[in-house]
């Protein structure tokens, strides 16, 4: 972005408590520095010229809840330095790592080496809710929080009942979320894909729905226990599920993945990556469930999941493929299209799923745009481009969706340092 310039007319969102509005604003170095009449005024005084950008949205950046990355600093497919700087040219300003990590994050010596002072994308860690992820014993969870975990997590799937019920019930980890997958592995079996029709003439081994529906109730027993806890489930990804969460009268919050939101077992080629992910994927009846739970506030936010993997691991076969993808720069132009264009959703509906929301289940403050800051994006909802995994603002991961085609929509500007 040039130096300094005034964008009249655009369309901005200033944050979860104001409509979207058009109007003027001077950015300059990649800070906003005025917004209205006086961006106008000042912009006259530097002898600037208004640019149209009235297409053009200049939102709060993006967060995500959860996403893996297992080896930080020498990753072969991905670091942190590179989900970093993917991160902000996708205008994700957040993100929140789940423990999974070769060095498992269950103590607090391992959430040390994450800040980064020249870079304005915030890293979070979740502390894991077990020791060494086993679900055997707890983790020292006050020491945890106290040392910077942003709340307890363990992988995508459910712990022994026992261990949540004794961890819950000492509460060592205060207001600290807890974020939970209802998700049972023994359940699930070798399930690659949710039950159905589709599953079945496609030849995949099924998920049946109570790998889902059953550890959910048991979930939302604790939190009818323990309402003092702030309990978080993760990834809701069929329609009984969201039915029963929905029924809840007092629910915790809960997020989905956006390729459930996107995708389903009738919109993909057989060999296509997008078939092996966690939770399994699901019918086009589940993903309209979940899109429908997603505007009707059941389901609080959508988080990336990311789970890179590198180029040998993407060539196994789908029974021993690790399930996952990764992908940020997809996330807001697939869900711009799914959400605003086809379903009608307003900015302000979508912003919550991407950013506001995702802040709540973190029990942090939200993004908004502040005059003097970098925290923004600017997201054209016209431009097309060709997602290339191997480009220089893409993630280094191996298993990124849609290689080669064509999407449309992309962020065009994004005032953080990475």
């Amino acid at each position: 972005m040039p130096e300094a310039q005034l964008l009249d007319p655009i369309r901005i969102l200033h944050g979860s408590d104001q409509p979207v509005v058009e109007d003027a604003v001077l950015i300059r170095d990649n800070h906003l520095i005025a917004f209205g009449a006086k961006a106008r005024i000042q912009a006259q005084q530097l002898g600037l010229p208004p640019k149209s950008a009235s297409q053009q949205l200049l939102a709060p950046c993006l967060v995500d809840p959860h996403s893996i990355l297992e080896d930080p600093i020498s990753g072969h497919c991905e670091t942190l330095a590179s989900l970093r700087h993917a991160a902000a040219a996708a205008g994700y300003g957040q993100l929140a790592l789940l423990p999974r990590s070769s060095s498992w994050r269950d103590r607090p010596e391992r959430l040390q080496g994450f800040l980064n002072p020249n870079s304005d994308v915030d890293i979070h860690l979740w502390g894991s809710f077990s020791r060494d992820g086993a679900g055997s014993e707890l983790s020292p969870h006050a020491d945890l929080v106290q040392h910077g975990a942003v709340g307890l997590a363990n992988d995508d799937l459910i712990l022994p009942i026992a261990l949540l019920q004794r961890g819950l019930v000492l509460g060592e980890m205060g207001s600290a979320p807890v974020l939970i997958a209802p998700r049972d592995e023994k359940i699930q079996g070798g399930g690659m894909v949710r039950e159905g029709v589709e599953t079945l003439r496609a030849g995949w081994a099924p998920d049946p729905f109570a790998s889902e529906t059953l550890p959910l109730g048991q979930l939302l027993e604790l939190h009818r226990q323990h309402p003092e806890r702030s309990l978080r489930l993760m990834n809701l990804a069929t329609a009984p599920g969201v039915a029963i969460l929905g029924s809840c009268p007092s629910r915790p919050m809960a997020s989905v993945c956006w390729w459930h939101l996107v995708t389903d077992q009738s919109k993909l080629d057989p060999t296509e990556l997008g078939w092996r992910v966690s939770p399994s994927l699901g019918s086009p009846r589940d993903r309209a469930a979940l899109i429908k739970a997603l505007a009707n506030g059941t389901l609080t936010a959508v988080a990336v999941h990311a789970i890179p993997l590198d180029e040998e691991d993407t060539q196994l076969p789908p029974n021993q493929l690790e399930p996952g993808l990764a992908g940020h720069q997809l996330v807001l132009p697939a869900l711009w299209q799914e959400l605003v264009v086809k379903a009608g959703w307003s900015v302000e509906q979508l912003w919550h799923a991407l950013s506001f929301g995702p802040s709540k289940m973190l029990n942090l403050p939200e993004e908004r745009l502040t005059v003097g800051s970098r925290r923004w994006l600017m997201f054209d909802p016209d431009q097309l481009w060709i997602q290339d995994r191997h480009s220089d603002d893409a993630p280094k991961a191996a298993n990124q969706p849609w290689q080669g085609c064509q999407l449309q929509g992309r962020v065009v500007a994004c005032g953080l340092r990475e």
